[in-house]
């Protein structure tokens, strides 16, 4: 168990992120600690097209694109900052995801503002059947419904997203139930505020997603961290989330931490252009390539937000799920508990249920409530 007490002895595999949490809640925040499990396999054809991949994968337009990538991580060997960026975008996730996701953001008096969601995502390059010439290009596609909070309710986001921001830059249509009208918008990523009370930014999803063209890319090395992994309690159907959602972090006992090697990934804000956030730092399991802690920093180089992606092993994927992410503020002290389910149906997983036609400007005005 670390904890504020004797974070000291343990300091050199904690990440920035990690030490400010245990300094600012010295009482009550600390890390449970396991021993570490490396005990999960791809399937058989994610392997082929890693194998592919690493012989053929490149990047495009200044690394604004990549080709030649299938259904697994770009570069398994990443030479630079670009290309483990594109390695994270194509780590491996489920080709279809149905769930309805609960949002919740605590606040230091203990109140709560909620979220829900209606959450569909087609991520063709994981169908089990595709076939990498077949391919159009399209990466994602993703159908947002909102359930809550009530002033939000029923408007919907679909789009869809390519490997290549140079030349199709992502698209979405919103469906706002006031109007009854499906408009198109003009930008949809970076740091447009999402979720209850726009806690976190769009590109926060997944710890990072989208277009990289704002930030410069450095790989800054590789280290064994205490990271988030296999906490399946966060999930359990007999945790409430009275019980999960405790005040400054969610409740330490439903939480697990293992050493893991990642990759540290440093984007930093180009001259001339604005984000949120001047600088994030980035560790991604070196197993999944999956970021699993986001250190992010003000224009002031102040430490601001620390983000943590809970992974688990998916058997019906065969393959990492990002599960529980949790978003800490640690000027405020509020936090955003991302992707609940305890409460909720489980996902569906490589269902097969989704299709194209589900992600377009008239599935959202035919979808609207």
């Amino acid at each position: 168990m670390i904890t504020a007490q004797n974070v000291a002895q343990y300091a050199d595999r904690l990440t920035e992120g990690e030490k400010a949490l245990l300094k600012k809640y010295p009482s009550t925040f600390r890390m449970p600690v396991y021993p570490s499990h490396r005990d999960f396999r791809y399937s058989d054809k994610v392997f082929a097209n890693v194998k592919e991949n690493a012989a053929q994968a490149e990047l495009t337009d200044d690394g604004m694109g990549v080709k030649g990538v299938f259904g697994g991580p770009a570069f398994p060997i990443p030479k630079n900052g670009m290309e483990l960026m594109w390695t994270i975008t194509s780590a491996v996730s489920a080709w279809n995801e149905i769930a309805i996701y609960d949002q919740v953001v605590v606040y230091p008096d203990g109140n709560i503002a909620w979220g829900r969601v209606n959450y569909k995502i087609m991520s063709t390059p994981y169908d089990p059947n595709g076939v990498r010439k077949d391919w159009n290009g399209t990466s994602t596609n993703f159908s947002v419904l909102t359930l809550m909070p009530e002033r939000d309710k029923g408007s919907i986001i679909v789009g869809n997203q390519h490997w290549d921001f140079a030349n199709h830059a992502r698209q979405a249509w919103q469906y706002s139930p006031g109007t009854r009208r499906v408009r198109q918008l003009p930008s949809f990523g970076f740091d447009m505020p999402q979720g209850p009370g726009g806690f976190r930014t769009v590109d926060d999803d997944h710890l990072f997603n989208g277009s990289p063209e704002r930030y410069d890319w450095k790989i800054a090395g590789k280290k064994e961290i205490f990271i988030p992994y296999n906490a399946y309690k966060l999930d359990d159907p007999r945790v409430k989330y009275a019980d999960m959602l405790t005040k400054g972090h969610v409740n330490p006992d439903l939480t697990r931490y293992e050493l893991h090697r990642v990759w540290i990934l440093e984007a930093t804000v180009k001259p001339g252009v604005r984000h949120q956030y001047a600088k994030r730092v980035l560790y991604i399991d070196e197993d999944s390539w999956n970021p699993v802690i986001s250190d992010n920093y003000d224009a002031r180089g102040q430490l601001w937000r620390v983000s943590m992606q809970n992974l688990i092993y998916a058997y019906e994927l065969q393959g990492f799920q990002p599960r529980v992410a949790i978003y800490h503020d640690l000027l405020s002290g509020a936090y955003l508990a991302d992707r609940l389910i305890n409460e909720r149906t489980p996902p569906k997983i490589n269902s097969g249920e989704l299709s194209d036609s589900m992600f377009t400007p008239d599935a959202a005005r035919r979808d609207g409530l």
